[in-house]
């Protein structure tokens, strides 16, 4: 029997994580440590979210530095790692008959980079980024995680990177001090508890979960990258959470993994 390899969703942060040396950068170090070497890697982010799927194409993707505002040196760090237009047209296959457009213009976001830099830091595995389709309901999301299961059967890496928790009108910039908000721990533990339950799916349906779930996404595009997650994870494999935490006061670091 053929390995199976796991797969992650992280809760990304900010960009700065990609060149400090903190908690949450340290847990995605030792993750990357603990699992067996992918011979490629599949990334879903929050920050390529558009009305359509497409898929990168491109044998050498640029590291973009799509943000603003940050130190100077941010935007000088960059993850060499080359692309695999053959696994972006294996991922057109399994997603058939939905359209997957492929794109050789687009690089990597720091959505992928920015954890990446810690998990494999010689940036020497190939690195594929599928889009977010923001034109398609959340069933969507997490019935395109269960159709990209085999590819963990051919030792790919799914990366997920996103923020459970995700808030930033409510954010505390520049205090590290402030406790989480009482509705960022309430909808991230019901979230987690569900998980734990063997009840993920019904996180499908966020947007009926309350004023907990309102505040904590108010924007789909962060929450949605946990629904692949979920639907990737096969009936056997009970989850784990290898990073915890809220930034903030309402910016979820919570990690979910399966396999591995």
């Amino acid at each position: 029997m053929s390995m199976v390899m796991p797969a992650v969703f992280f809760g990304h942060g900010s960009p700065m994580n990609a060149m400090q040396s903190n908690r949450y950068s340290e847990s995605w170090r030792r993750y990357g440590q603990t699992i067996p070497r992918p011979g490629a890697i599949l990334a879903i982010s929050a920050h390529w979210y558009l009305p359509e799927s497409a898929v990168t194409a491109s044998p050498h993707p640029e590291t973009m530095h799509d943000f603003g505002g940050f130190p100077a040196e941010l935007y000088s760090v960059t993850y060499p790692a080359p692309g695999s237009p053959g696994l972006a047209r294996r991922v057109q296959q399994f997603l058939l008959p939905v359209a997957v457009r492929l794109d050789e213009q687009r690089g990597l976001d720091h959505g992928t980079w920015s954890l990446l830099a810690h998990i494999f830091p010689d940036g020497d595995i190939p690195v594929v980024q599928l889009s977010i389709d923001a034109s398609m309901n959340p069933e969507f999301h997490f019935e395109t995680g269960r159709r990209l299961q085999p590819l963990r059967e051919e030792g790919v890496l799914i990366l997920c990177s996103g923020n459970i928790v995700h808030n930033l009108a409510a954010y505390a910039w520049g205090d590290e001090s402030v406790p989480p908000c009482e509705w960022a721990l309430r909808f991230e533990h019901e979230a987690r508890k569900l998980i734990i339950e063997g009840r993920g799916r019904e996180l499908v349906d966020y947007r009926k979960m309350g004023e907990d779930a309102r505040l904590s996404v108010p924007t789909p595009e962060h929450f949605l990258p946990l629904l692949y997650l979920l639907g990737l994870q096969r009936e056997d494999e009970p989850p784990g959470f290898p990073v915890e935490g809220i930034e903030g006061g309402s910016l979820s670091m919570l990690s979910v993994s399966v396999g591995g």
